[in-house]
């Protein structure tokens, strides 16, 4: 805890005076272009992944990076996607999963969640993905472990198309929905080609995009 007071500290004295107008704009509002949803893994920072500053990303983090189909009960998710897509007009989701995911090894391995009835209740959302591996493969073990990622990541865009406001924002091509993979240990970003039925790099995903720094 000490080194995090510690930077505080440090923002306060270092860093916050070079943005000052920067925190000075955004102190009346935010004008996010991105609705960023992922893991709340520790080792995972979507501003650093991305590059972006404060006010740039809309940022929706839980255990999976999951979003459960759109129902008539209310929840973080659902509340926070409709705010974000409704009220704020991004005009861009990112459902980025992440290599080593502990959301997905407890999806993978049921019986091992037996002291944790929330997360198992909570990991009932990536059932579709296990069932689409399990009839892939049959038989699932730990060297599926990244497949399932991938897979969780596209069943998530389909239950976030359930949400009203964004099939409105998609029937209107106001709004582009993208899935992402982040490799911890290598860095490397892929992303789902709806077209193509896979994850690409980065580049060739967005070859029509300026992707080079």
């Amino acid at each position: 805890m000490k080194h995090v007071i510690q930077g505080v500290a440090k923002f306060q004295s270092d860093v916050f005076p070079k943005k000052k107008t920067t925190f000075k704009k955004l102190a009346h509002g935010q004008n996010p272009e991105v609705l960023f949803i992922t893991c709340s893994d520790s080792r995972i920072d979507p501003n650093l992944v991305t590059q972006t500053e404060p006010g740039e990303l809309f940022i929706c983090r839980n255990a999976g990076n999951v979003i459960p189909p759109h129902s008539n009960q209310t929840g973080g998710m659902t509340a926070s996607i409709e705010f974000a897509v409704a009220a704020l007009g991004v005009t861009d989701v990112i459902i980025c999963g992440h290599t080593d995911c502990g959301a997905m090894k407890g999806a993978l391995h049921p019986d091992k969640l037996a002291g944790l009835p929330h997360v198992a209740e909570w990991l009932g959302h990536c059932r579709s993905a296990v069932e689409v591996l399990k009839h892939k493969h049959h038989h699932l073990s730990d060297d599926h472990l990244n497949e399932l990622t991938c897979e969780n990541v596209v069943q998530q865009i389909q239950h976030i198309k359930t949400h009203p406001a964004v099939a409105a924002k998609i029937a209107s091509g106001e709004l582009r929905l993208h899935g992402w993979m982040y490799d911890i240990e290598s860095g490397a970003v892929t992303c789902w080609n709806s077209q193509t039925q896979m994850f690409e790099g980065i580049e060739q995903r967005y070859s029509d995009e300026t992707v080079k720094p």
